[in-house]
């Protein structure tokens, strides 16, 4: 299993990075809010799941050792596969992730894409005994200044393929709805807006 990759950001699409290591450009299938945390032509080390099926090999990527292993863990529930664990990590932050399963909060796990009432009723039943309650408290450092965040969302929509004046829209329409949300919020809801463009 290739558990790390680390080299030279080379490209960020939309659902990949692209990154050198020894030479070989590999492409590295990650979530947006671990996209938007890369840049072209810095390095960069993402924890990774090698998924082997019969007619394809693929690669994803995270950016911390705890997305990684609930990917894996993920996977255990009947119909959640790797594009539908994947989607799930984009929209819940591991924290969110784990309260919702203990908690049995099958309207958090629903807003995901893909997840429906029955696959999350699976996910809390398969999941909830391998699942560590989150300690209390904020789940994620909560941004303290508009602009710098702001800017960083910016940023990362750019560093996706966006032009600087849609994801500036973007951002400040995600903002006005969701004021006291995070980086990784705010991004998640732009992306939305722009994808309904």
């Amino acid at each position: 299993m290739i558990s790390s990759v680390r080299g030279e950001v080379l490209e960020i699409a939309l659902d990949h990075a692209v990154v050198e290591v020894g030479g070989v450009g590999l492409a590295v299938v990650a979530a947006p809010n671990t996209l938007a945390g890369l840049r072209r032509g810095r390095e960069a080390r993402l924890s990774t799941v090698l998924v082997v099926r019969e007619d394809s090999l693929t690669l994803f990527g995270f950016a911390d050792h705890e997305q990684r292993e609930l990917f894996v863990l993920l996977q255990n529930a009947q119909g959640v596969g790797p594009r539908v664990a994947l989607a799930i990590l984009a929209v819940l932050d591991p924290a969110t992730l784990r309260r919702a399963v203990v908690d049995n909060d099958l309207a958090t796990l629903t807003r995901v894409p893909g997840v429906g009432r029955k696959t999350a009723e699976k996910m809390v039943i398969e999941l909830r005994d391998k699942v560590d309650a989150p300690a209390a408290g904020p789940a994620t450092p909560q941004a303290t200044g508009g602009n710098p965040r702001r800017d960083q969302v910016v940023e990362a929509l750019v560093g996706l393929g966006f032009t600087a004046r849609p994801a500036e829209t973007a951002v400040t329409k995600a903002q006005a709805e969701t004021p006291d949300a995070d980086a990784g919020a705010l991004l998640r809801t732009a992306l939305s807006t722009l994808a309904h463009r």
